[in-house]
């Protein structure tokens, strides 16, 4: 039996509702540990090498598996893989920054 060189599924594309989930899931996270800034720095000035970085995730999945589960490790590797869902990414993170901060204002 040979070994599989990917894990299994690493290759299908996420669903529309698994990469919304996740991303929202992962903004609120950010959000909530007040990292919006940093986090948006980060993602904006990775942007161009995407596909790197999430090739880099799957090197740290060993690491990382403990954290999130080696199927998570491929799911956010999958999610940052396209840049696309980066911009997504970054722009929920604001949103969700802009609706704290409009909360604290009105003191809800």
């Amino acid at each position: 039996m040979p070994y599989p060189t990917t894990p299994e599924g690493a290759d299908d594309d996420l669903s529309p509702q698994d990469r919304d989930r996740m991303i929202e899931e992962l903004a609120r996270k950010i959000v909530n540990k007040g990292l919006e800034t940093p986090a948006i720095l980060f993602l904006e000035m990775h942007k161009p090498v995407a596909f790197v970085a999430s090739q880099s995730l799957l090197m740290a999945g060993p690491f990382l598996a403990p954290l999130f589960g080696i199927e998570g490790v491929n799911r956010y590797s999958r999610l940052l893989g396209d840049r696309d869902n980066v911009e997504l990414l970054i722009r929920r993170i604001e949103d969700i920054s802009v609706e704290k901060s409009s909360r604290k204002r009105d003191g809800t």
